[in-house]
């Protein structure tokens, strides 16, 4: 008799679930996903809840902002003893799909000279995660629909059904709302998939982890060797690379740290050296000339713009004025909240703020309160 899922209400369903224990707490927090803004921590509780469950969930999320980790640390905390087998619809031709996912039997087209399972099958007792599964063919799709309906697949060739247990994770950076909507996805499917939908924020709304994004990056590219050389950000760096859009995210994030470690070996790198070398490659100077900074401000209002102009005519080819500007935020933040023993809602005050406002500009710069 095939069993199909039947939704519960959340409160019923999160109350079922068993705790995460603390070792498992740890591994999802320092080497899955890093990361202690409030949208990360809000996105590690929803895992942590959902992991143990057997329902399909749909991460959403921009490309490159970690859909694959989160998908890792759902399998990881599920107790399941099968593997996570992650497949990329959109890299597997059309014509392969079907023979991919369900495998074949001996004898079942030219070539096939031995019985092979097929992605699903393979996560047997695990976790199969189709990732970009907004590209699946519609014809395709159906067929998925089928699996996740009867828990059973057939080979190309077999005739007898296979029986399989494994637990569905779908990503994708479409909007498959919308592409129900132009026909491009099945409804039904749609609907199966998001019984759980979990949203991984982009690296632009979690700035304030860039550290401890970079750390964790740098610790993962050294991979234990004791005696390798680290590139040392210093606070210019970080302030260049929070004002950086970050389009490719994490992944983007990655490539910077990879030019880092082999550009910059043991040195310091410095808000020159992310726009120049990091941010848009280029092979760092044999001895670079000095990049000035811009002169600070007299008073809180500037109103003489003559003062700037000698930084220039001193022959500086660059200033790093969205730099300068929030130095000096960053230090007017500073003083107000210890002119005010730390209270936000005062400092936001003083400062002509609202209080949310200032709550943001403490998380994009990283500053406690």
């Amino acid at each position: 008799m095939v069993k199909h899922f039947v939704p519960q209400s959340a409160p019923q369903m999160y109350r079922a679930l068993p705790r995460i224990d603390a070792a498992q707490a740890r591994r999802l927090a320092d080497l899955l996903i890093p990361g202690e803004a409030p949208a990360m921590q809000s996105m590690k509780r929803l895992i942590t809840m959902l992991a143990p469950a057997a329902a399909p969930v749909l991460v959403q999320g921009p490309s490159g902002s970690g859909k694959e980790l989160v998908a890792q640390a759902l399998h990881e905390l599920s107790r399941r003893e099968g593997q996570l087998v992650a497949v990329n619809c959109a890299a597997i031709p059309a014509e392969l799909l079907e023979g991919e996912f369900f495998g074949a039997e001996r004898g079942a087209y030219t070539g096939a000279d031995r019985a092979r399972e097929g992605l699903i099958e393979q996560a047997h007792g695990g976790t199969l995660f189709l990732d970009e599964i907004g590209d699946l063919p519609l014809a395709m799709q159906a067929k998925l629909l089928r699996v996740l309906e009867t828990r059973t697949i057939r080979r190309l060739g077999g005739k007898e059904p296979v029986t399989l247990d494994f637990r569905l994770v779908a990503a994708t950076h479409r909007d498959l709302a919308a592409m129900v909507a132009e026909g491009t996805f099945r409804e039904d499917l749609y609907f199966r998939l998001s019984v759980f939908p979990l949203k991984v924020p982009p690296l632009s709304e979690r700035l304030g982890d860039l550290p401890l994004l970079l750390q964790h990056m740098l610790d993962a590219e050294a991979d234990g060797q004791v005696d390798a050389m680290q590139p040392v950000f210093d606070a210019s760096a970080l302030r260049t690379l929070a004002a950086h859009a970050w389009t490719g995210n994490v992944r983007e994030l990655r490539t910077l740290v990879q030019r880092a470690c082999l550009l910059f070996p043991g040195r310091r790198v410095g808000a020159r050296e992310v726009a120049e070398n990091l941010l848009s490659f280029a092979l760092p100077e044999a001895e670079p000339g000095p990049w000035p900074d811009a002169p600070l401000p007299q008073d809180p209002t500037i109103d003489d713009a003559g003062r700037f102009s000698t930084v220039f005519e001193q022959g500086a080819r660059r200033i790093d004025m969205r730099g300068y500007l929030r130095d000096i935020e960053v230090a007017m933040i500073t003083a107000a909240l210890d002119a005010q023993d730390g209270c936000v809602s005062r400092a936001a005050e003083a400062l002509g703020l609202r209080r949310t406002t200032l709550i943001e500009k403490l998380r994009k710069y990283g500053l406690a309160r």
